[in-house]
């Protein structure tokens, strides 16, 4: 329905012209309306055979009836605006347009023009419960996100294009920004993003907002999330609170959402023409333009966010510890019976005694740090080794007597391997023995062992004469063996007539001659 007002300018229209006796363009300049407008008017109240007299005193509702009879028609269909502000949110590429074409098609005898469509949907929208605009304390949240849009580096041999991440951190009060281009969004990638950030900004904050990415968030809840183990440590090296942003609301972190925009307007649209070979070029390429950013002033506030920045974050934020956060991450692997532990394919020593338990390992890029998870001492150190399917032993870790170590001992293993043939015996011995120390051949036996109850002691047995012959020593090694059939071929390339059934051989002709 019409607001009273435009009924109240209709109304002075009418008056004007059939009391005052002022022409319609006379009416135009004094109402301020268009001459078009004022002949609709006349042609409204000339189609429903009205008078001046008629209408004089009648009330603005009434007036709209007479005038507007089509407005009021008891059969139209209100659409339900619920399931058309569902269908706008669930979908980026439907629009009001097309639901009320779809709505139109449905209700052809009773529906409202799309004006009135719009209209009474902005009502209805105006209805819905109003979001508290979150105050940003200086200094207190730094928001971090993934850009959506990624950059790419090419291969400089292939031509190829590989699409990297874009880190991307954002202030709150200041909205001062940092960015960087990452291979993946692995941990390592995501925690050391974190440390170049705070050192670009020279501070650390008093709460991280991050998104529930899996390096960040171990188990997604809407209340209480587990943040990943690496990411804690990081967050007490620096003092700082990990507060992530709940699942499928983006309104938590809505300065970050602004920050990865502004980033992939102002950076990733000035590098669309640029062909870029590695990370670090990337990278310098960035670090130019998103100091720019930080220096644009903006057009509302007339100050750049790097002046907002030292203003307003930098004064309420925390200094920076002496000490670079050390990137580590946590494993639990399982004491195996050579009470070796398997860390990226190589093998490190712990206390014999603690066969069996299952602890926790701290991997940095120098050191292994083993741990007891039931107190959290220390049991073992090591200098990491990169070398694959390599040992580090300590020999204070080794039993007193290796023939008493628990069962195991490398003669019990070689038995077992003579049980099953010569072959596999002398394979098991001659890869304890290869060993600096017996018992780092206790897991390559076992496996090898293992071999034999999936694919079958003979096979174990044909499959370890070959790898004597070739002299491979690799459990791996007689696995692929294995795997590809080779001691099969070996058999049939060896075999003899003897083998083929439809064949006579020596002995059948031996007794035609005694039976004769």
């Amino acid at each position: 329905m019409p607001e009273r007002k435009s009924m109240r300018r209709i109304k002075d229209c009418y008056r004007l012209i059939f009391e005052s006796g002022l022409s319609q363009i006379q009416v135009s300049r004094t109402l301020k309306i268009g001459r078009s407008t004022v002949w609709d008017y006349l042609q409204k109240l000339k189609a429903h055979n009205l008078s001046w007299a008629s209408i004089r005193n009648r009330t603005d509702e009434e007036l709209d009836k007479l005038l507007y009879a089509y407005r009021h028609t008891p059969n139209r269909f209100l659409p339900d605006f619920s399931e058309v502000h569902r269908e706008l949110k669930d979908n980026s590429t439907v629009t009001l347009y097309l639901l009320w074409e779809e709505y139109k098609k449905e209700h052809p005898e009773g529906y409202y023009s799309y004006a009135q469509y719009c209209l009474y949907y902005r009502q209805w929208r105006k209805r819905l419960k109003v979001y508290m605009r979150q105050p940003h304390i200086s200094g207190e949240k730094l928001f971090v996100d993934y850009s959506g849009k990624k950059p790419y580096i090419v291969d400089p041999n292939t031509g190829g294009i590989r699409y990297v991440e874009l880190f991307v951190m954002a202030w709150g009060a200041s909205h001062y920004l940092y960015a960087e281009a990452q291979p993946t969004q692995e941990l390592r990638h995501w925690i050391m993003g974190h440390v170049r950030g705070f050192e670009y900004f020279g501070c650390a904050p008093h709460i991280l907002v991050p998104d529930n990415l899996k390096s960040a968030v171990s188990k997604a809840c809407r209340y209480d999330p587990d943040v990943n183990r690496t990411y804690t440590e990081l967050a007490t090296h620096y003092g700082v609170g990990v507060i992530p942003a709940r699942p499928y609301k983006p309104k938590d972190k809505a300065k970050a959402e602004t920050g990865v925009q502004i980033i992939q307007r102002w950076i990733l649209a000035r590098l669309r023409k640029r062909t870029f070979y590695s990370i670090d070029s990337l990278n310098a390429a960035i670090k130019i333009l998103l100091d720019e950013v930080n220096a644009k002033s903006m057009q509302i506030l007339k100050k750049s966010r790097k002046e907002l920045f030292f203003e307003l974050d930098r004064p309420h934020a925390q200094p920076l510890p002496v000490n670079r956060f050390i990137y580590h991450e946590w494993k639990s692997p399982t004491i195996g019976i050579d009470y070796h532990i398997d860390v990226d394919k190589h093998h490190y020593s712990v206390p014999y005694t603690h066969y069996g338990q299952v602890i926790d390992v701290r991997v940095s890029e120098e050191s292994i740090e083993v741990f007891l998870q039931r107190n959290k001492e220390r049991i073992a150190l090591h200098r990491r080794s990169h070398k694959a399917y390599g040992y580090t032993t300590e020999p204070a870790h080794m039993p007193p007597h290796h023939q008493k170590y628990l069962e195991w001992t490398p003669a019990r293993l070689i038995q077992w391997g003579y049980k099953i043939g010569p072959s596999t015996g002398k394979l098991i011995d001659d890869i304890i023995h290869s060993k600096p120390h017996p018992q780092q051949g206790f897991r390559p036996a076992m496996g090898l062992l293992r071999l034999g109850k999936s694919y079958g002691e003979k096979r174990l047995e044909k499959a370890s004469e070959l790898a004597l012959r070739h002299k491979l020593n690799r459990v791996r090694q007689i696995d692929e063996l294995l795997k590809k059939g080779l001691d099969k071929q070996e058999q049939k390339e060896t075999g003899t007539v003897l083998n083929r059934d439809n064949i006579r051989g020596k002995s059948y002709y031996t007794e035609r001659m005694v039976s004769s």
